[in-house]
């Protein structure tokens, strides 16, 4: 074990980058299987060369400014889904409603019948049901 970790010694390794291209490669593979398409698993092998290319990289300078890239792109996409699960989750045991006045959301817990909300901004009061 003493020579694979001498010969992984300066290499770049794995990162986000890598994973999304091995399962795009995945994801290819498997409408290439399901469509019956020969020429779509070639190009599935692309993919993954690039990333066993990218894992045995001795320039690591490179390989993580192609990563950060990635990440900046990503990031938006990143921050609806981290939204979306929490409006999730949030929903589940409270209601969201809109100050009339200044149109800000908040967050009621349910259940609570009819209530006097007070908006945090403008401190508007209006009546609802939970």
């Amino acid at each position: 074990m003493d020579w694979l970790r001498r010969f992984m010694m300066g290499r770049y390794g794995w990162d986000q980058l890598s994973l999304a291209l091995v399962i795009f490669s995945c994801v290819l593979t498997f409408f290439a299987d399901a469509f019956k398409l020969p020429f779509m698993v070639l190009l599935s092998y692309i993919p993954m060369l690039i990333s066993i290319f990218r894992f045995f990289s001795r320039d690591t300078y490179k390989r993580s400014m192609e990563n950060y890239k990635f990440s900046i792109i990503l990031s938006p996409v990143y921050t609806r889904l981290k939204k979306a699960v929490h409006y999730i989750k949030e929903s589940r045991s409270n209601r969201r409603f809109k100050c009339p006045n200044c149109q800000i959301g908040m967050w009621v817990p349910k259940g609570k019948g009819k209530i006097i909300i007070t908006c945090p901004k403008c401190r508007t009061e209006f009546k609802k049901s939970t």
